[in-house]
């Protein structure tokens, strides 16, 4: 693992180039395709991810059984750092959506990192706050009766995840298949169908194969706030 390619993840870009070597020295590499489980929840957790290149889907599964994704986190991104912590069972599943490089720290090597260097512990309270908030608003967001609302907010959420913003406009390069869509807001893909071209015909949004774009992403969020 190269210097510079550790430099790239957010988690690590304060470190001096000793310390990204001797993190170089200890991090291990793996690759997941497309569709592969990377954990389980109620596994026993000791390891660290972070995301290299590809984008993987955090989900549980609710009473019914059905699947209900909690998140989507791209390149730079590290998860599996609850277990680490606590001490305590994986609270997740997490599966590759396409194939992904994932670089993994030991919790002994991980903590021993820490000890070194608090100024990465800022950084991970900071990203667990922000996921926080972003579960508090999954929980009201699912709350609501209006599947529409469910399915714009999912939008606004993949908008935050994925999307690069320009002149108030927002694009989406790999937009989730339907079905993805529906497992975040709690809704049927059919649904998820009928509502996305009702959304186009309002001139909320313009779907272009894998790609979705927002025209005017402000007024998007004040719609269905």
């Amino acid at each position: 693992m190269k210097i510079k390619e550790l430099r790239k993840i957010p988690i690590f870009y304060r470190l001096n180039d000793d310390s990204l070597k001797y993190i170089s020295q200890i991090v291990s590499t793996r690759v997941y395709d497309k569709g592969e489980v990377i954990l389980l929840e109620e596994d026993t957790g000791n390891n660290l991810y972070l995301i290299k290149s590809g984008r993987v889907k955090v989900t549980r599964i609710n009473s019914d059984g059905d699947e209900v994704i909690l998140t989507m986190l791209g390149e730079g991104e590290f998860f599996g750092e609850m277990a680490i912590f606590g001490g305590v069972t994986r609270s997740a599943n997490v599966t590759a959506l396409e194939k992904s490089e994932v670089l993994i720290l030991t919790r002994q090597d991980f903590l021993s990192l820490l000890k070194k260097h608090p100024d990465i512990s800022i950084y991970l309270l900071e990203e667990m706050a922000s996921r926080l908030r972003k579960s508090d608003q999954l929980i009201k967001d699912l709350s609501l009766s209006n599947a529409e609302h469910k399915i714009a907010m999912s939008i606004v959420r993949l908008s935050e995840e994925l999307g690069k913003i320009k002149q108030g406009q927002v694009e989406i390069e790999d937009f989730p298949y339907q079905k993805d869509i529906a497992n975040m807001a709690g809704t049927s893909r059919e649904t998820v169908s009928r509502t996305l071209k009702k959304f186009e015909k309002k001139g909320y949004i313009e779907k272009k194969g894998r790609k979705l774009i927002i025209f005017d992403y402000h007024k998007f969020v004040e719609e269905f706030s």
